[in-house]
């Protein structure tokens, strides 16, 4: 099922923010990693979670109306 025009902008924030947090998640982390800060790897862990949680939404959200064999 198609998403309607209305949520067409709700939907686009959660995409784009969602691969935004993702992309700061993995710097984030890395340089956490690198430099052995854990609070820096662990804000980049959340962020990480926060973007794929984000998208997971999205896509729920755009196949609630189709069924699955």
């Amino acid at each position: 099922m198609v998403a309607q025009a209305s949520d067409g902008h709700v939907l686009l924030v959660k995409k784009l923010g969602g691969l935004i947090a993702i992309v700061v998640g993995c710097l984030l982390t890395a340089v956490g990693v690198t430099f052995e800060s854990g609070s820096m790897t662990f804000f980049g862990v959340i962020l990480l979670v926060l973007g794929a949680g984000l998208l997971v939404l999205k896509i729920v959200r755009r196949n609630e109306g189709s069924s699955l064999p």
